[in-house]
């Protein structure tokens, strides 16, 4: 989403770090090309203001104007100020200390993917050790209460029986009821949307919150609207007291202008963020990330929480057995590839680490990892098990049968397999070398050469 406010922020920054000094001069024109970079993000004005000030009068400071790295000084307080422009950290988690069932409260307008969105947050909870129950009390939009039973049933988590003609106020107020007889230990609320505000909608949500005086009440907005959102997310707090939002198409190619302003406007943080289609593609808000995948600095945490999260360690340690027991196969090799890909898309992925951004927008022309894993996956899927388990089976004739299976070409299988000898013959030389000489390795030449 911000790739295009990072690439204008990093051509300021690129200006600043090239200068031994700087003065209160260099620091005013990098604020106003700031400025601007965050306008065209459709940043509210007055935020934008504000934050332009703030930074202003940290980065003329003695202690940054006169530092050994001045430019590197600026930027450290330009990504301390967009972390607090979106948060403090500890307002941005949910607050589910409360005696159960606790109730979450979703609502939104139509549109912003507030059904999928419950089905989201309760494959998350459940992952946390909670038992969450989904109570469908969209009665007016069609199919939603069904929708949502379907991603029960996707899920594995319960959905509470409701149906069309009944009040949405008592649907909520006997689920909740339900819960507490059955040992649920949250409760999901969906709630109805509309195409636009109404005192009609507001009037029934007013009503649920009474009833049921849910521990969070969650906006749902759609980060692709803009400024229209943050609008949205003010007419909501206004009603109903908003205890945070839920950002939705986070990957989306949006401007950022509505993650970067909502929390300054409304004072209420954002709490979770959708970043893809996926049902477990929810993760929480953290502004200092954020902030620094903003700069291009990466987000190497949340690659760490990504990978504990996806690897099962009894697989993983399978995995290491047969590694050892086999060594490195185009088998093995494949098994990584599949592990790799249930933690996101590879563009999410690099996006984490500082530097692979900006490489990969420099890759013009050339395939996109994505693209390229699904192709090497295709190509090592045609081949037999005798193959994978050993390459050197693989002949001319062979290779025309793997090429045609996969649909790719004879010249995409000879370069698979190319790559995948020097980094099996790396591999041994890894293992013959122990950590020390691994570390040795790693040292002469900055990196593995592969």
């Amino acid at each position: 989403m911000f790739d295009t406010l990072s690439e204008k922020l990093d051509a300021v920054f690129k200006k600043l770090r090239g200068r031994g000094r700087l003065t209160e001069e260099d620091v005013q024109v990098a604020m106003r090309e700031v400025r601007l970079a965050l306008l065209e993000a459709d940043v509210n004005f007055k935020v934008v203001k504000d934050f332009v000030a703030a930074v202003r009068e940290r980065a003329v400071g003695q202690d940054v104007l006169q530092s050994l790295t001045p430019g590197q000084q600026v930027i450290r307080v330009v990504r301390d100020e967009l972390a607090l422009l979106m948060g403090t950290g500890e307002e941005n988690r949910l607050d589910l200390a409360a005696r159960p069932p606790v109730g979450i409260m979703l609502c939104g307008l139509q549109g912003a993917g507030k059904t999928t969105t419950c089905g989201k947050l309760a494959l998350k909870l459940r992952k946390e050790k909670r038992s969450p129950l989904l109570v469908p009390a969209d009665v007016y939009r069609p199919a939603a209460i069904e929708q949502l039973k379907v991603l029960g049933r996707q899920l594995d988590i319960p959905v509470y029986d409701s149906r069309v003609d009944q009040d949405p106020v008592a649907i909520c107020r006997d689920a909740h009821a339900f819960a507490d007889r059955n040992g649920y230990d949250t409760l999901i609320l969906d709630t109805a949307g509309r195409l636009h505000i109404d005192d009609a909608l507001m009037q029934e949500l007013e009503r649920i919150k009474e009833v049921v005086e849910p521990r969070e009440i969650l906006l749902v907005a759609d980060a692709m609207t803009g400024q229209d959102a943050v609008n949205v997310a003010t007419a909501f707090n206004e009603r109903l007291g908003l205890t945070g939002v839920i950002l939705t198409k986070l990957d989306g190619d949006a401007r950022g202008g509505a993650a970067l302003s909502i929390r300054s406007v409304t004072g209420k943080p954002i709490k979770l963020v959708g970043v893809g289609e996926k049902l477990d593609a929810l993760e929480a808000f953290h502004p200092e990330r954020m902030a620094q995948r903003i700069l291009g600095m990466g987000d190497v945490l949340s690659l760490i929480e990504k990978a504990e999260a996806t690897f099962d360690r009894d697989q993983a340690a399978e995995m290491a057995q047969q590694l050892r027991k086999e060594g490195f196969t185009l088998e093995t090799f494949r098994d990584q590839l599949k592990a790799i890909k249930k933690m996101g898309s590879m563009e999410s992925l690099l996006g984490m680490i500082p530097g692979a951004g900006k490489a990969l927008k420099q890759m013009q022309g050339m395939q996109m990892p994505e693209k390229e894993f699904q192709r090497i996956e295709a190509i090592i899927s045609s081949m037999t098990p005798q193959e994978r388990r050993d390459h050197r089976l693989i002949n001319g004739s062979r290779r025309l049968r793997i090429a045609k299976g996969s649909g790719t070409r004879v010249q995409d299988v000879n370069q698979l397999l190319k790559q995948f000898t020097e980094a099996q013959t790396m591999m041994k030389r890894m293992q013959k070398l122990g950590p020390k000489g691994l570390r040795g390795l790693m040292g002469k030449g900055g990196g593995l050469p592969f």
